[in-house]
């Protein structure tokens, strides 16, 4: 008699050494405040503070890092009880997922974590704007990457290239991968993504996935021997990570490809040394050895583009790079000098601007010269 679907049982991981860990520091958070209770006194959790007034860049490092300046979040007070209550609904909902060897997305949870409150006519949450914090909040006090809480978002990004990884058990190849790639995973840890073999020797992340489709449909990585990756714009926390490893675990040093604007240069900066609403995991996402290779605000004149396809600088624009030369990761005079060329110019460009050379013209031109002279920005 066969058996319905319904009626198996998932198989259901036990716990490993990352995954204990973070249940004891769950555990932790938890008795602490129990134990102010039995005191009789106001149970409280204390945060560090997630913003630039608390970040600073280390120098030796190169990376951002989160200063000491903390927040209490108290049970008995009238502004708090409610984000108090919220901390510890999302963290029972991890220690559960972690238990029980599942993960969930963060719309997901949102969902699991919100009901009514007994007695009122109060939600836990309304919106899931106010539990993606929540979940940011935890990480930070408990020093767990959400990863670690075994909480997921969606997959963005495709790599491909001369190597094998071993995905939750199943070995890829991904040298066939065909157009699209191999999606990467929110969840890119050692417990779950592992490296097996390769001939890479270096990483090419890519701003766009258009332009590198180019790349990928030209077989750039298997002519250079590079990984290939993008990110859809912003490197989502997953591809991030991923690259992090692979220049730290594998030693491959890695290259950043963006827009010529304000944008592209701020893409480059979050993978180089974090970001300030990130900054307590630049450790372990951040690349502060990664080379930007463009595009330049000096690559107009030296590759030959045309002003007819540039794009003229708007408000926004000028305002964030009077931001960005204040910044002091971007203190450094060839960068001032990019941020400043671009100001003066009034003019930006797009990394498709180049196809006005030629539609291969990025792959067997820009990039491998640029490379080969040693024409990129740190």
């Amino acid at each position: 008699m066969s058996t319905k679907v319904s009626d198996r049982e998932a198989p259901r991981a036990e716990p490993d050494a990352r995954d204990r860990r973070t249940l004891d520091k769950i555990n932790a958070l938890a008795m602490e405040a129990l134990a102010a209770v039995r005191a009789g006194k106001n149970p409280a959790l204390s945060i560090p503070v997630r913003a630039l007034s608390n970040v600073s860049f280390d120098e030796v490092k190169r990376l951002l890092r989160l200063g000491d300046a903390k927040q209490s979040r108290q049970f008995f007070h009238y502004k708090q009880a409610k984000l108090f209550m919220q901390t510890f609904l999302i963290a029972e909902r991890c220690k559960k997922l972690i238990e029980e060897g599942a993960t969930t997305s963060i719309r997901d949870i949102y969902y699991d974590a919100k009901h009514g409150v007994a007695g009122t006519k109060e939600n836990t949450f309304e919106e899931q704007s106010e539990s993606d914090p929540i979940i940011e909040d935890l990480e930070v006090t408990i020093d767990a990457l959400r990863e670690e809480l075994h909480l997921r978002a969606e997959n963005r990004g495709a790599m491909v290239g001369p190597m094998s990884v071993v995905d939750t058990g199943d070995t890829i190849d991904l040298r066939r991968m065909g157009s699209g790639g191999w999606s990467v995973p929110s969840i890119v840890e050692d417990n779950r993504i592992r490296f097996v073999t390769h001939e890479a020797e270096f990483v090419l992340f890519v701003e766009k996935g258009a332009v590198w489709a180019r790349l990928n449909e030209d077989r750039f990585w298997q002519r250079h021997k590079c990984m290939l990756v993008h990110g859809n714009g912003m490197a989502a926390r997953g591809t991030r990570r991923l690259l992090r490893r692979m220049n730290e675990e594998l030693k491959l040093p890695l290259y950043v490809l963006t827009d010529n604007d304000p944008w592209g240069f701020y893409i480059y900066s979050v993978i180089k040394q974090g970001s300030i609403n990130l900054a307590y995991e630049s450790m372990r996402m951040a690349v502060p050895r990664a080379r930007f290779l463009g595009l330049s605000s000096f690559d107009a004149e030296a590759f030959g583009l045309s002003a007819r396809v540039s794009m003229a600088l708007k408000d926004e624009d000028r305002a964030r790079i009077e931001q960005m030369v204040k910044y002091e990761w971007f203190r450094e005079k060839r960068w001032q000098d990019e941020l400043l060329k671009m100001k003066k110019s009034e003019k930006k460009y797009e990394l498709e601007a180049l196809s006005s050379r030629g539609i291969r013209f990025i792959t067997e031109e820009y990039i491998p010269q640029k490379i080969r002279e040693k024409r990129w920005l740190e």
